[in-house]
């Protein structure tokens, strides 16, 4: 029997990372997502995905690679799939690129059982995102962080963001979160490079290297440095990743830095295709393209593991108006702003807790004791903000005796909720602590009830739980 024959076509532009390829016929133009290979010159092959199909039996495709030295008239074979990538345990340990190609520079990868698309139409059957509510029992996800733990808990299944502009925290503690799942709750993580510095990945692989956590971990990269067909569909490849450990009925954590990047590369796409841009300056396409990531991260109501996202989220010049990141806000379950004014102050984590939100902070989820410690801790760092502005003109003596007592808890209580990080041991020179959340909610109880006014607030600075006795 004969094989079917190739189907190639020819290269008649190249603009950038868009390469136009004309085929013979109508029949011939490979479907959208579908990818076409070519090579360079210089004996490079280049992966290209078909975004658009043009009058005249041309396909405008997007690289995955770069463009340089493709020649007009290269001969291009259409693969007839969309782009797939390996799953299995050998993934582990292991940085690959959008296309599941090793790039750490360990050789082939082995233990792999199969290839998977990286783009799939959702079947509908399984809840998701914040209608996870409606069904099922709502686990906590202890995270040790003692500020996220009290204010922003972490449920599984749902999806936690961290927004922040420049230098201000997002990666640490990013790093952090995965430290703590693997080593406290020996969990699996799958983490994607998103259109961040090749700086960052290098660093990310040696510390986790470094605190024994890699064995658990996927990653998926695709910087700063890439085209943006890569850094868009890198969060693509780092989903397919997540769902196979879910089927394995495992519970993942996924770590997106940052999700900003893609939403960013999705408009560099759209200008290249000639789409005119929406009134916002980005793509008419953006609602589409979250939506499209995030319904696959998803809780599998017990037919498997769940999904728990945490996406580190940039925000440009600290405007959280941005409409790239008010489009984000509407799929996070629990939404960490972080400020630079606590920066300024030395408090790290520096989650602003009046600017930020949790859905999951609710009595059914983390009990009434809980809700009540959070709600009275919310009030203080409140009022706490009304009477800094009246000190600043007049002075702490000027304040009532309640008004003092609630300013002084307020500071011990900012404080209290700073914490060393295992993986910034070596900036703050202090060692990392784990904290339950019990002991966390213990420590402000005994803050809230005056049990250590007799403390200096330096003291609860940077420390893991309350001591005992104090």
């Amino acid at each position: 029997m004969d094989k079917k024959p190739k189907i190639t076509g020819k290269v008649v532009a190249v603009q950038g990372p868009v390469v136009d390829v004309k085929f013979e016929t109508m029949e011939d133009v490979p479907n959208i997502y579908n990818t076409v290979e070519l090579d360079t010159v210089d004996g490079n092959c280049v992966v290209l995905e078909v975004a658009e199909h043009m009058p005249g039996n041309i396909a405008r495709c997007i690289a995955l690679k770069s463009t340089l030295n493709i020649q007009q008239g290269t001969t291009v074979l259409s693969t007839g799939r969309q782009i797939t990538v390996p799953v299995g345990d050998g993934m582990y340990s292991r940085i690959v690129n959008v296309l599941g190609e090793p790039i750490d520079n360990k050789g082939p990868i082995t233990g792999v059982t199969g290839e998977e698309p990286i783009r799939r139409a959702l079947s509908g059957t399984k809840v998701h995102g914040t209608a996870a509510r409606l069904v099922g029992k709502l686990d906590v996800l202890e995270s040790g962080i003692k500020i996220i733990d009290l204010l922003f808990p972490m449920v599984r299944g749902s999806k936690t963001g961290i927004l922040g502009g420049a230098a201000l925290g997002k990666s640490i503690l990013t790093l952090e979160l995965i430290r703590q799942v693997v080593k406290e709750h020996k969990g699996s993580c799958v983490f994607i490079g998103a259109g961040e510095r090749i700086r960052e990945g290098n660093e990310l692989y040696y510390e986790l290297s470094k605190s024994e956590v890699i064995e658990k971990v996927m990653m998926v990269f695709g910087q700063m440095n890439e085209p943006p067909g890569c850094r868009f569909g890198v969060v693509m490849t780092g989903v397919t990743l997540a769902e196979f450990i879910q089927r394995q009925n495992k519970d993942v954590l996924l770590f997106v830095d940052n999700i900003f990047r893609f939403v960013q590369a999705g408009a560099e796409i759209s200008t290249l295709l000639g789409r005119v841009p929406s009134e916002t300056g980005y793509q008419p396409t953006l609602i589409a393209e979250a939506s499209e990531f995030h319904e696959r991260v998803r809780s599998s109501q017990g037919a498997g593991g769940d999904i728990t996202a945490v996406e580190a989220v940039y925000v440009p010049a600290d405007d959280l108006t941005d409409p790239a990141v008010v489009t984000l806000f509407s799929f996070f379950d629990s939404v960490m702003v972080l400020s630079r004014e606590k920066i300024q102050l030395g408090l790290y984590p520096a989650i602003d807790p009046l600017l930020s939100s949790c859905a999951n902070l609710d009595p059914d989820i983390v009990g009434k004791r809980h809700f009540d410690i959070s709600q009275e801790v919310l009030r203080i760092f409140q009022r706490y903000e009304e009477l800094r502005k009246i000190v600043l003109v007049v002075g702490i003596d000027e304040l009532s005796n309640v008004d003092r007592t609630i300013f002084d808890r307020a500071r011990k209580l900012q404080n209290f909720l700073t914490q060393p990080f295992y993986v910034a041991e070596v900036y703050t020179g202090k060692k990392g602590e784990y904290v339950e959340i019990k002991d966390t909610i213990e420590g402000c109880s005994r803050i809230l009830t005056g049990e250590v006014d007799h403390m200096n607030e330096k003291d609860l600075y940077l420390i893991g739980k309350l001591p005992v006795s104090v």
